[in-house]
């Protein structure tokens, strides 16, 4: 290792010597300043940086100037993003979109490395909360440099509102939404029924479904619950309750974060009952068994382990799928895996508690961004507005969006009739795409310590839920930790 280090450190102080493969020079040299100062384990990680690894197309049209585009789409999705690029680089003779898929974690690690190395992509689409901090880093070019005037006010309307608050730092948009990705209750109607319950229309109903299908008395060996807060979605409940994470109007930092709020409190209080109802011990053991379910195995599928469970648009495929593997085959007595014979699912909002908001919840999703460094930040805008139906190319986005059970960023899109029959032939997915259009679908508030902020969010409700921390006070640490964080950035 160390004589590959030298070797390699040699290279990259040397300018006469090309870098082969696809492993530049400066990205050595970057590494290596990235492995004095940190571990050696990153090396690995910073090695993925390396420019053209993952190319997804080769460049059939060299005339054309070229846009470099980073993603991080893989699996089954991957497919549907080399058709746009087909479809772009096919449509128009001034461009050529080369995608080169940067799957797994620490694509802002590999990112950040580019831009060291004056060498970052043209356009990258993310999906972290990263658009207020590398916004207020300067590494973003605002879409204001991007599009005409007209353009931008035509955006103001075209966007569902989720869309652009999902985009917008201090009152500027730096990232275009190609798909948003909401969250509500998926329910198993059949399960219910045999309880005798129906679809929660309320928090009560809610927690009537928990203590009829798992009654605390039960004891500790269950392998069944009938709805069960997770501590990644307060995020949704806060919401929900009625409470804003921020306040981003507020002059100074102290005043922003405002995760203490009574509302937020509130939520979480009313998601540690289900702990205390059932001892947070045996939520934990119950939540650690999920676990071992194969690859992103969904938890209501698996043994029909919940009758309730929050979660996204991108489940409906996985329902779709079971039913196709296991179409009404009848099961044996008294056991019913998958999805039972007959098992009928449903879809509903968030029910709130008086003086919440209804159709509310955390919303999320895939946008574009152009780095500050980008070299054809004209060709990366063709393209985004290509990819996403803005450039009067709504039928394409809405095939993309179909294909990949994604919900559209604009009404435009939803209306085009190849997405209306995706929802005909999945009409879970209909519920999702009402609720991408309410103004009460939040994100993580636009700050540049919005990363750690999701994080130290949950790290609170965990700390509640598993732990049984006290929630104001939880919530209030986070709070401080996150206003000390921000004075900091913003001083």
């Amino acid at each position: 290792m160390r004589e590959w280090l030298r070797t390699n450190e040699m290279m990259a102080n040397d300018r006469s010597v090309k870098p082969t493969g696809c492993l530049r020079a400066w990205s050595v040299r970057l590494v290596l300043h990235w492995y004095r100062n940190h571990c050696l384990s990153l090396l690995a990680i910073s090695l993925v940086v390396v420019v053209g690894c993952g190319q997804e197309l080769e460049v059939e049209y060299p005339d054309r100037e070229e846009v470099v585009f980073w993603h991080f789409w893989g699996g089954r999705d991957r497919p549907i993003v080399q058709k746009v690029v087909q479809q772009f680089n096919a449509s128009q003779d001034q461009y050529v979109v080369r995608a080169i898929a940067m799957p797994g974690t620490n694509l802002d690690l590999k990112f950040f490395l580019s831009v060291a190395g004056n060498d970052a992509p043209d356009l990258l689409n993310h999906d972290d909360p990263v658009v207020a901090d590398w916004a207020h880093r300067g590494v973003l070019t605002p879409i204001s440099e991007l599009a005409s005037e007209a353009q931008l006010q035509r955006l103001q309307t075209w966007l569902f509102p989720a869309a652009r608050k999902l985009g917008t730092y201090q009152g500027k948009l730096y990232a275009l939404c190609n798909g948003l990705d909401i969250r509500a209750l998926y329910c198993n109607q059949t399960l219910l029924e045999e309880y005798g319950l129906n679809l929660p229309k309320s928090l009560s109903d809610l927690d009537r479904i928990a203590e009829t299908i798992a009654p605390a008395e039960a004891g500790s060996h269950r392998k069944r619950m009938g709805y069960l807060p997770d501590p990644r979605r307060l995020w949704s409940w806060g919401i929900a309750f009625g409470g804003n994470f921020a306040d981003l109007e507020a002059a100074g930092a102290q005043d922003k974060i405002t995760a203490d709020a009574p509302e937020i409190v509130a939520a979480l209080s009313w998601m540690a009952s289900y702990s205390r109802r059932y001892g947070p011990s045996q939520v934990a053991a119950f939540r650690s068994g999920e676990q071992a379910l194969t690859g992103t195995k969904f938890p209501l599928l698996a043994n029909r382990r919940y009758a309730v469970v929050m979660d996204g648009q991108w489940r409906v495929r996985d329902i779709a799928k079971a039913y196709e593997a296991h179409p009404n085959q009848p099961q044996p007595a008294g056991q019913k895996t998958e999805i039972g014979a007959g098992d009928r699912f449903a879809v509903v909002p968030l029910p709130a508690p008086s003086g919440g908001r209804s159709d509310a919840g955390w919303v999320n999703g895939n946008f574009f961004v152009v780095p500050s460094q980008a070299r054809c930040k004209k060709g990366a805008w063709e393209f985004m507005q290509f990819w996403t139906g803005f450039a009067n190319s709504e039928s394409l986005a809405a095939e993309a969006c179909a294909a990949g059970g994604w919900i559209p960023v604009s009404q435009s899109v939803v209306n085009e009739k190849v997405y209306q029959a995706a929802i005909v032939k999945q009409p879970l997915l209909g519920e999702f795409v009402r609720l991408a259009r309410s103004t009460s679908q939040v994100p993580v508030p636009a700050l540049p310590v919005a990363s750690l902020y999701y994080q130290e969010v949950i790290r609170a409700a965990q700390e509640v839920m598993y732990r049984g921390e006290d929630p104001a006070r939880a919530l209030q640490n986070a709070t401080e930790k996150i206003c000390n964080r921000l004075q900091e950035v913003e001083p």
